[in-house]
């Protein structure tokens, strides 16, 4: 399709495809819910983050809006540079402008935990510096499904199988938004394909080493065994709304237990024993998370394994999540690690 056919049908919004003209109205009346100006648009050059690119550019034509195009390099694989421009000379034919953000930590282990990290790390940087407060990202419902395999298999609770937030606060004021998470990455695919004629594979999407890997090749086995994802996204509605009703009692009870004071976080151990043990988790994994301003917060089974360590010692020392915790005799007290 040429560029200028590609173009109307951005303008348009889509309203010739009766499948995506849905896909795109339901995208534009989550932004507008959300009452922004300005947007930073994670792409990486896949199906999915270009079919975002495409979703925020038909937006920006009906409302007045700043768009940020940003695309991190992470600089693990030999041609990610090359890659990279191709994706912003693809983006520039329709008047698209991308900025590339390059990682210059060596990442040698963890790889793709670690890559996370500096993608958020890169992101955020930049959003401050643009006084951004929203970046929005492509993950799609077969993305949220394997999200909760993965947690399922790492033994998680409630909050980890209800899987991804549609909003997520990140570095404390830049909300994470996700308004695909209701689509399908077939669907995504037909937006890249009418917008843009292409897009670009990522080679680390087959390497079975990875675990997530190995989920989607489990795609096609569930399915045919009955295993519907449809059906499993739906569960993870479902919890998902378990989970919002416990954050609203939680909530309440993390206020009573925790204190603030020059820079140390004081939990009363004396409530903490009181609670159960899910709410304890979630109390030092929220206390951990929200202090170091982490992407994302500490295991349930290190967490649990502190959990035990405070109460079989009246007075310990321990490391977790770049926090150094104290138990004294009336407070578990954080403190921020220096790892210089």
């Amino acid at each position: 399709m040429s560029k200028k056919n590609s173009n109307v049908i951005l303008k348009n919004c889509f309203k010739n495809y009766k499948e995506l003209s849905h896909i795109y109205f339901s995208f534009k009346k989550k932004l507008n819910s959300f009452k922004k100006k300005t947007f930073l648009i994670a792409v990486s050059g896949g199906p999915d983050s270009l079919a975002l690119t495409a979703l925020a550019k038909a937006y920006s034509y009906k409302n007045k809006c700043k768009i940020y195009y940003v695309l991190v390099d992470h600089n693990i694989r030999k041609n990610s540079s090359n890659e990279a421009k191709s994706v912003k000379r693809l983006l520039k034919k329709y008047q698209i402008t991308l900025n590339i953000l390059r990682n210059k930590k060596i990442i040698t282990s963890n790889m793709q935990s670690e890559a996370r990290t500096v993608r958020y790390n890169l992101l955020t940087n930049f959003c401050k510096k643009k006084k951004i407060k929203t970046i929005l990202t492509a993950h799609n419902l077969e993305d949220q499904v394997e999200t909760f395999f993965i947690r399922l298999s790492r033994g998680s609770g409630l909050q980890g199988l209800s899987s991804m937030k549609q909003i997520y606060k990140i570095n404390g004021n830049i909300s994470l938004i996700r308004p695909l998470l209701d689509f399908k990455k077939n669907q995504l695919i037909k937006i890249s394909k009418i917008t843009f004629g292409k897009y670009f594979k990522d080679p680390t999407n087959k390497n079975t080493k990875y675990l997530r890997t190995r989920i989607r090749n489990l795609k096609t086995s569930l399915e045919s065994s009955g295993i519907n994802y449809d059906k499993i996204f739906q569960s993870i509605k479902n919890l998902a709304s378990s989970r919002d009703t416990l954050d609203y009692y939680f909530n309440k009870i993390y206020k009573d237990i925790i204190v603030k004071k020059n820079n140390k976080i004081f939990i009363d151990l004396k409530n903490f024993h009181n609670i159960n043990q899910e709410i304890k988790v979630m109390v030092l994994k929220k206390t951990i998370k929200d202090f170091t301003n982490s992407y994302y917060a500490a295991r349930s089974k290190k967490v649990i394994n502190l959990i035990n360590q405070i109460k079989a010692k009246k007075k310990a020392k321990f490391t977790l999540g770049g926090c150094i915790i104290l138990r004294e005799k009336k407070h578990i007290i954080l403190e921020k690690e220096n790892k210089n």
